[in-house]
């Protein structure tokens, strides 16, 4: 590994892991998604029950492609047909063997930063399947929960919110404005700081520019 960024990226992501593992959660560094992509492969057994949340990492890193094309049992909610059958997937999730999502922010010391407004992934973060795999590109550190909540609220809801058609203020001017909007994407913001069940969280650092 000779690029300067990834030697940074590596020395930061060791520094994560130790705050990781004083936190109870399990943590990663993968020099690109192809490695990524690999790493899953050894902690999901075949056959397992996946679920996932709204994440753009889960696609560019081609894990959502791998898993795809594996034996692995898929829960996915974009296959649901009306609001019944929807509410029955995000349940579904809740008991899987596994759920992926991406992470909005994760601070130097491995405090994991989300804001969420369905918050079916925030639900999952904190109950239900036996293990959740977060996936994080390099560029979501920062220094603090603080930091954390700022970079999600002017660099991850303005674009999130025009992907989605939110139709919030954070699309329409791309920048947050606090509010109660029926599209509202910032109902809840949840800080893990800490896993009680020791192996179900576990944090893969990327070394690239993932998702928002």
């Amino acid at each position: 590994m000779t690029d300067p960024r990834k030697v940074a990226f590596a020395a930061t992501a060791k520094t994560i892991i130790k705050q990781l593992e004083r936190r109870n959660m399990e943590g990663y560094f993968c020099e690109d998604s192809a490695a990524a992509v690999e790493l899953v492969k050894t902690l999901v057994p075949q056959g397992s029950s996946i679920g996932w949340g709204g994440t753009v990492t889960f696609e560019q890193t081609g894990v959502k492609a791998m898993l795809q094309a594996g034996d692995y049992r898929l829960l996915d909610r974009s296959t649901a047909n009306g609001p019944e059958e929807l509410r029955a997937m995000y349940l579904a999730h809740l008991g899987a063997d596994c759920f992926f999502m991406g992470a909005n922010a994760i601070t130097r010391a491995g405090e994991l930063v989300n804001i969420d407004g369905n918050s079916n992934r925030l639900a999952c973060l904190l109950y239900g399947p036996r293990q959740v795999i977060v996936l994080v590109g390099m560029n979501k550190v920062v220094q603090d929960v603080d930091a954390g909540v700022k970079r999600i609220q002017t660099m991850a809801c303005p674009p999130n919110a025009t992907r989605l058609h939110a139709g919030t203020p954070c699309e329409r001017v791309g920048v947050c404005a606090q509010c109660h909007e029926e599209g509202c994407m910032c109902c809840n913001i949840v800080v893990t700081r800490h896993n009680r069940h020791a192996g179900r969280v576990k944090v893969i650092l990327i070394a690239e520019d993932l998702g928002f």
